[in-house]
């Protein structure tokens, strides 16, 4: 369906536009004809709701490129570091034209069989990748390495102009960056299936901050990614600075939440509390810290309480966590030890 829908886009059809819910906590409820709302009851009626709600995604972030974009990945190796627990290859991959991604990939040394394997998401960084690959920055934020060290295999792209990655989505035909790296981020999903070493059916992405909205953006869009764990990556956008998400809105991520939705959580067509309830029944872990001043704790435990009817009508209660460390804007080792086993839980 997603795959059909942003054909059509892409091709300028008209498609219908989604419908407005006054309270986007409430997700058991579907708009049908004529406005009128409908319970849900099963999971076929939660379906149309999602479906609804991935439009209203792309209302703000542009439609979901078509397979037309697609290219050979031709990874090409910049160079090896072999370790004695990973390999640490430094790559890149094409994603769509001459567009080319620069990326670690971990790989387990020892390890036998296909494992299952990570896209690893960097926050606000000006070293991008480079610190989720535990080559600098925050020691708390090294999980690609981290998690290759336990046994599976990790790919820590960059995002848009960051570490060494420029590119210009808007010159690309993109209506945000945000829907750039979501295209990126599913070409770096199948630079992961197509490796001998892994599982393509056990995929998980994980991210801190920006890497933390990332994962859930990709996880909402793309069902091949199983289990997600979100870090300090969102909370509901009436909490998030008051309501006013100019913070959202600049050309690396979002534009049209000004130009459209002057930058009012009230205006959106969508919230986290939308994007948490899309990705079920797949599995979500989340940090949420006491102490987070960009994404104040209540706000992301609205979003749970709004979801958690959704995975229980999914018969998957068990797959959405969430825990709140004593502290600010931080993945801290004991929850990031809680987050790498409830992903191996998940995957295997």
């Amino acid at each position: 369906m997603i795959v059909a829908l942003a054909a059509a886009l892409s091709m300028g059809q008209v498609t219908p536009e989604p419908p407005r819910y006054p309270d986007r906590t409430n997700l058991m409820v579907v708009a049908e004809e004529q406005g009128r709302m409908a319970a849900v009851r099963t999971p076929a009626d939660w379906q149309r709701r999602r479906a609804q709600v991935l439009l209203a995604m792309q209302e703000v972030m542009g439609p979901l490129p078509d397979e037309s974009r697609r290219v050979p990945l031709d990874v090409q190796t910049v160079g090896e570091v072999r370790e004695a627990r990973v390999i640490r290859r430094h790559i890149t991959f094409a994603v769509e034209g001459t567009d080319r991604v620069p990326a670690y990939l971990f790989l387990p040394v020892g390890v036998t069989g296909r494992v299952p394997a990570v896209l690893c998401l960097h926050q606000t960084t000006s070293i991008g990748k480079s610190e989720p690959a535990g080559l600098g920055g925050l020691e708390n934020l090294h999980y690609a390495r981290e998690l290759a060290e336990r046994g599976l295999v990790t790919l820590a792209p960059d995002y848009p102009n960051f570490g060494e990655y420029r590119c210009d989505p808007y010159a690309m035909g993109y209506d945000s960056t945000t829907m750039k790296a979501i295209w990126n981020h599913r070409r770096a999903l199948d630079l992961l299936q197509a490796l001998p070493e892994v599982d393509g059916e056990r995929l998980g992405c994980i991210g801190h901050s920006l890497g933390g909205h990332n994962t859930l953006f990709l996880s909402a869009f793309d069902e091949r990614v199983k289990v997600a764990v979100t870090s300090c990556g969102f909370n509901a956008f009436a909490k998030y600075k008051g309501g006013d998400l100019t913070g959202w809105s600049h050309r690396g991520y979002m534009p049209r939440i000004a130009s459209q939705y002057g930058s009012s959580a009230a205006r959106m067509p969508f919230d986290f509390t939308e994007v948490l309830g899309a990705i079920a029944p797949r599995a979500v872990f989340i940090n949420a810290p006491v102490g987070d001043s960009n994404f104040e704790v209540s706000g992301v435990q609205d979003c749970v309480r709004a979801a958690a009817p959704v995975y229980a009508l999914l018969e998957a209660a068990d797959r959405i966590a969430a825990v709140h460390p004593e502290c600010g804007h931080d993945f801290p080792p004991e929850t990031r030890r809680q987050a790498y086993a409830f992903i191996e839980r998940m995957l295997r």
